[in-house]
């Protein structure tokens, strides 16, 4: 079984619903044997654009897991906060 690694590029639209937000998050997170890895701010744009100063790395135990976290309604309910506190594109890649 391999991993699967959720990526999401931020771009904080609200602060304070951001961070509401990112303190709802893990116990979403906790069902599905995921690890938060890193969370970061942009320091360098060597090639190209990037419109999202900030990004989050999560390790799940398979794809599955990822995309039945992502469907779970416990993450589904806070997705309008998220919404309102960022524009954020979520990613999932298979390792």
């Amino acid at each position: 079984m391999s991993s699967a690694y959720v990526v999401g590029n931020i771009k904080v639209k609200d602060p304070a619903k951001w961070a509401e937000y990112r303190s709802k998050v893990p116990e979403t997170l906790a069902p599905w044997g995921a690890e938060l890895l890193f969370r970061g701010k942009q320091a360098a744009v060597f090639s190209g654009e990037s419109p999202h100063p900030e990004i989050v790395v999560v390790r799940f135990p398979s794809v599955t897991a990822a995309n039945d976290w992502f469907s779970s309604p416990a993450y589904q309910a806070i997705i309008p906060l998220r919404e309102q506190a960022a524009d954020v594109v979520l990613l999932s890649y298979e390792a």
